[in-house]
């Protein structure tokens, strides 16, 4: 499962209601090389990360915030052993990457809300670089407007749908996609 949208949308907020309806929807932790928030991440050195590359093993990187963050075929393996990973992303060539660098039936669901809206969500959960998550929110809106291709299996407004309703449609989603393919 793949949850792609700007900062604040709610990625963690769904992915956590997921996680209430079934213990088998879990956060991938990226490898994250850098600062700041480790939560919901894999730290590791730049030294790991040029192994993880120099192995092949790196599906997709990108940087911002000063950190690189990477999904690992390794990590990506170990995730769909416990179960359905949920990997968020912020940028169509990492979720292009992913499908194509990594065989799964992957699912990419759109979780959107306005500008101001993340600005508001940004503020309220005390972030510091509210700015930079703004700077990011235009980069994703830029992102899709360059990529109108891109097909969703689902977009969600997360501004009027709850976590638990766009975890409850997320599901559904995915319980119709493997009924179908085991028709």
């Amino acid at each position: 499962m793949i949850l792609y949208g700007p900062p604040a949308a709610g990625k963690d907020t769904v992915t956590a209601a997921l996680a209430e309806l079934s213990p088998l929807y879990a956060l991938f932790e990226r490898f994250k090389v850098g600062s700041g928030k480790s939560d919901g991440y894999r730290m590791g050195s730049a030294e790991q990360l040029l192994a993880l590359e120099a192995a092949g093993d790196v599906v997709y990187a990108n940087r911002r915030y000063g950190n690189v963050y990477a999904i690992d075929r390794p990590g990506l393996d170990t995730a769909f052993e416990a179960g359905v990973p949920v990997v968020h992303l912020g940028q169509v060539n990492g979720i292009r990457a992913l499908v194509d660098g990594y065989t799964a039936d992957w699912s990419a669901v759109l979780l959107w809300c306005p500008k101001q809206e993340t600005a508001r969500r940004s503020a309220g959960r005390g972030d510091r670089d509210t700015a930079a998550r703004l700077a990011a929110w235009e980069a994703t809106q830029e992102d899709l407007d360059a990529r109108p291709d891109m097909v969703w299996d689902l977009t969600v407004d997360t501004s009027v749908t709850s976590p638990e309703d766009s975890a409850r449609l997320i599901h559904q989603l995915l319980v119709r996609r493997a009924g179908a393919a085991t028709a």
